[in-house]
């Protein structure tokens, strides 16, 4: 399966996606679609220029779709691993969504597991 590697540093974000992630729907869709019942909250990867020109990549591949709620906005999971970590990126499929944030789920808190702290460098291969 190919593979877009990304690499970035870890940056603290709004909250937004603890609250997407804690939707019982998404959480739901999560678990059937990618087998792994999600950690409350993302991992927020501010990329590198480099990585910016791959996300487009990214955003035009055909992901497991998220099937939003009414009021909701679409988006799409890529299976990834950083390391030999298994997780998940999420590409929100909002208008005017950041092109250099790249938000990362898993079934453990990536943060702990991973002792990262904002300004950590971390690389994600993800499966297109």
């Amino acid at each position: 399966m190919p593979k877009i590697v990304f690499k970035g540093t870890v940056f603290s974000g709004t909250g937004q996606g603890k609250k997407f992630v804690d939707l019982p729907w998404v959480k739901q869709q999560i678990e059937e679609k990618l087998g792994f019942s999600p950690y409350s909250g993302t991992l927020n990867i501010r990329l590198t220029k480099e990585s910016v020109e791959k996300k487009i990549l990214l955003e035009k591949a055909e992901g497991i779709e998220v099937e939003p709620q009414l009021g909701y906005c679409p988006g799409a999971l890529f299976k990834a691993c950083i390391g030999i970590l298994e997780c998940a990126v999420v590409v929100p499929k909002v208008p005017n969504y950041p092109s250099d944030v790249l938000e990362v789920i898993a079934p453990v808190c990536l943060r702990e597991r991973l002792k990262l702290v904002d300004g950590s460098l971390v690389t994600v291969s993800v499966n297109v």
